[in-house]
């Protein structure tokens, strides 16, 4: 009756737990974005997302084949999954300080007594002992509680970041294929105007043999044809570097690797941007920022919980002899029970120190999560800025180049009628090419902050998409 009413209090404040509680740290969101491109409205609540995969939207069968292909092989989604695991299983183990542990340890011992002691010659016997020993630590303060809890916040946080490597890793793979494709693009322009210069070298040189021209025309015509093949021949080096990273980036060795040509030719799809406020819910970055936010104010109680005292209740059964013959008999049995209470009284400001650290720990952590989710309002407005200066810059770019060609056009008439000289044509010849690639240039630039745009709207990840605490216990393998 008497260890009831000692241990009855300490069962009654089994549920107390101490620390700061928990929300979720204020961010500042506006209420539109700035940057919006002219004919872009806000996403109704049925289309804030895209459905599926978000690369569908760009309607490449290509470019879907190799982002299915990443999330297979990609061996930095291959780390992030596996230190997913080791996080699940940290969750495991931070779980299973809420029970008892037990030990058995059996043990035969052979002993000799001292003779220093007085006896006449020295005993030897040997003792037989199969014990069976628990223990278990109420969490009187919440320091087991808060310890799974910070377990399962910092697991949230590397699921949130396996997603955040997921994206990186989908979105620099259609940046470098739009990258390619562009050099493709540009590869079709070189090896035309390459093929127009050689007929124009041909022709010069038909006008020189017959009387008509000058050798002068004909050597600015070659000296054009040889600047103008050397470009073409320099196009390859970048498009292998692309297809060298789309390759790592899908798990291949870059020399087993190979891309077809093909021109770019996708069109920019429209994407449904949601509110600045729903960004928070989006960015798997910004919800492992803020998962480290709660796990380090897991911590803070973690760290106030020392300075209250710790009960441990232990208990031991087993058999005890001397003789092997008794030894698994009924007079064998031993047993004890009891609890026992620490409490540190002096560490010379250790406790204070460590709740210090981790209210510090804390603030940065907040730091950093109000900085990601600058960041990403950051990222969203810039690359609508970017395809919004982009639309225009590219209707403004195709003008010049039907403008350059027409020019061109008239060039030639005024040579072919010996008004100007061939100089004059080289010269409008160079601003058509000079004009297709800066066409191509800022097509490509369009393509990856369409990409870019998506990736910092989150793709189509969303918060609802992170596990609980109940998903984390079990294991997945």
């Amino acid at each position: 009756m008497r260890r009831f009413w000692i241990a009855a209090p300490m069962l009654l404040i089994a549920g107390c737990a101490v620390g700061p509680k928990y929300t979720v740290p204020s961010a500042p969101a506006a209420e539109a974005f700035k940057e919006t491109p002219e004919g872009w409205k806000t996403a109704e609540p049925r289309d804030q997302q895209p459905r599926g995969d978000w690369w569908d939207a760009f309607e490449d069968r290509q470019l879907n084949d190799l982002e299915k292909k990443l999330n297979i092989s990609n061996q930095n989604i291959a780390a992030a999954v596996a230190n997913l695991q080791a996080s699940r299983a940290v969750v495991r183990e931070s779980r299973a300080q809420f029970f008892p542990s037990a030990t058995v340890n059996p043990a035969i011992t052979n002993n000799r007594l001292s003779t220093a002691f007085g006896q006449s010659a020295a005993i030897n016997y040997t003792s037989y002992a199969l014990p069976l020993e628990a223990s278990w630590e109420p969490d009187l303060w919440g320091r087991v509680r808060k310890t799974a809890a910070s377990s399962v916040f910092a697991a949230q946080a590397s699921a949130a970041d396996l997603e955040n490597v997921r994206l990186s890793a989908e979105s620099d793979l259609a940046a470098d294929y739009f990258e390619l494709r562009a050099q493709d693009l540009l590869q079709a322009i070189l090896d035309a105007t390459v093929r127009a210069y050689r007929e124009s070298v041909e022709l010069n040189r038909n006008l020189y043999n017959a009387g008509l021209g000058n050798d002068e025309a004909v050597a600015q015509a070659e000296a054009q044809l040889k600047s103008v093949e050397a470009q073409d021949t320099s196009t390859a080096i970048e498009r292998a570097q692309y297809e060298h990273a789309i390759a790592v980036l899908v798990g291949e060795a870059p020399s087993k690797f190979a891309l077809p040509v093909a021109s770019l030719n996708t069109e920019m799809p429209r994407i449904p941007l949601g509110v600045p406020s729903q960004l928070l819910e989006r960015r798997p970055d910004i919800a492992e920022a803020e998962r480290q936010v709660a796990q380090a104010n897991a911590q803070i109680g973690i760290a106030r919980s020392a300075f209250f005292p710790a009960l441990t209740l232990t208990a031991s059964v087993g058999l005890e002899s001397v003789s092997f013959a008794n030894w698994l008999t009924w007079p064998a049995r031993m047993w004890s029970v009891g609890p026992s209470l620490a409490e540190t009284v002096f560490d010379a400001g250790l406790r204070r120190a460590t709740v210090a650290q981790y209210r510090a720990a804390y603030d940065q952590a907040v730091a950093n999560y109000r900085q990601t989710v600058l960041t990403a309002f950051q990222q969203v407005e810039d690359n609508l800025a970017s395809l919004r200066v982009l639309a225009d810059v590219i209707a403004e770019q195709n003008a010049a180049i039907e403008a350059a060609r027409r020019n061109l056009r008239e060039a030639e008439v005024r040579y072919q009628a010996g008004l100007d000289p061939y100089l004059n044509v080289i010269a409008a010849e160079t601003v058509v090419l000079n004009d297709q690639q800066a066409a191509v240039a800022f097509r490509s630039q369009q393509m990856v902050a369409g990409v870019q745009l998506i990736k910092a709207l989150g793709g189509g990840w969303d918060a609802s998409r992170m596990p609980g605490a109940r998903e984390l216990t079990g294991d997945s393998r």
